[in-house]
């Protein structure tokens, strides 16, 4: 069904925004949808940070000085920027529009004040709010991961209070109750989404059937 929708001719691509909370799994749900979803490019982000071990430029990040970065800032040439542990994050226009005018859908996890940068300035971006099922779920969750004190556990657990009213903002809410389910609803959401008259190159399809139907 996916491949039948993608043959349909598209004016332009669907830029998915995809936030939720720590620990709501938004890694493990975009890991299964990006790899059953066909043309669903992932958007690269740019950093100061240096790259580590195994990492490839333009591939996990684009890596860029803090001067080179602070400098495309000024430019305009970021949908959203924020900076976290002394290094500075971003999501490159140029790449995300480059790819949307060739009609590829373009996805991207990102935190929700990165994502309300981003609807700024693409109001027609596709937003997701990928939610966990309960706080007592998300404090398993993230007690299972055994990376954190049980007092930075405790200040996860505050945030994600604080940031579950945002799901407002969204065009849909998904609830991980199953890593797959969730993954299901997510590649619904953008089949659906790739079926937009208005992303799609109907007057094309309507000459289509008038020149067919000549000889009638």
């Amino acid at each position: 069904m996916l491949k039948q929708l993608r043959e349909v001719p598209r004016i332009r691509g669907n830029l998915i925004v995809i936030s939720g909370p720590s620990g709501s799994g938004k890694d493990s749900v975009l890991a299964v949808v990006r790899g059953e979803v066909p043309d669903l490019e992932y958007s690269v982000s740019a950093t100061t940070r240096p790259p580590r071990e195994g990492e490839v430029d333009g591939v996990h990040y684009f890596f860029l000085t803090r001067e080179e970065f602070l400098a495309r800032k000024e430019a305009g040439e970021f949908l959203e920027t924020a900076e976290f542990c002394g290094n500075i994050y971003g999501t490159p226009r140029s790449f995300v529009e480059g790819k949307l005018d060739l009609g590829e859908d373009v996805i991207m996890d990102i935190e929700i004040r990165g994502a309300d940068q981003v609807r700024s300035v693409m109001p027609d971006a596709v937003a997701i709010f990928l939610m966990p099922p309960s706080l007592a779920e998300l404090e398993a969750r993230l007690g299972k991961r055994g990376a954190d004190s049980p007092e930075a556990t405790r200040g996860r657990l505050r945030k994600a209070v604080e940031e579950i009213p945002a799901v407002l903002r969204y065009d849909y809410v998904v609830l991980n109750y199953d890593l797959e389910q969730a993954a299901e609803e997510i590649r619904s959401i953008i089949v659906a989404e790739r079926a937009r008259v208005g992303k799609c190159d109907c007057d094309r399809l309507v000459r289509g059937f008038q020149m067919e139907s000549r000889n009638l």
